[in-house]
């Protein structure tokens, strides 16, 4: 199964969020799970299996519990992967931040009673 079909199924993915939070038992995934998504106990350790098969998650016996964490390799292939269309939304969000700075910094002089500084301004958005 490919990574994601896996990361696709909603269940699985809000289980990856709980195990990114730390590690957790069967039982209290399943209840979390259980209580998000009102699907049966069985049908929870189906999706932590998948999980397990595909390598996203890890399980290690505590008694006669059984305590899941995330296996982070198996996200990082995922990352790695992503490496190949982060172009498409890396410079609009880096220009996002940047508006958003702008709009802090002229909150903030506005607040001291300063004026923003046009010239700079002007230079910033004109192209020699």
């Amino acid at each position: 199964m490919h990574a994601f079909d896996i990361l696709g199924d909603p269940v699985r993915r809000r289980i990856l969020e709980l195990l990114a939070g730390g590690e957790m038992t069967s039982g209290a995934v399943c209840e979390v799970i259980r209580r998000e998504f009102g699907i049966s106990q069985p049908a929870v350790s189906q999706h932590l299996r998948v999980l397990r098969d595909a390598g996203f998650a890890r399980v290690r016996p505590e008694g006669t519990r059984r305590l899941y964490r995330v296996n982070s390799e198996a996200l990082r292939e995922v990352d790695s992967w992503l490496d190949n269309f982060r172009r498409f939304w890396t410079p609009p969000l880096m220009a996002l931040g940047t508006e958003i700075a702008r709009g802090k910094r002229e909150q903030r002089l506005r607040g001291s009673g300063a004026e923003p500084d046009e010239d700079h301004e002007e230079d910033q958005g004109s192209s020699p």
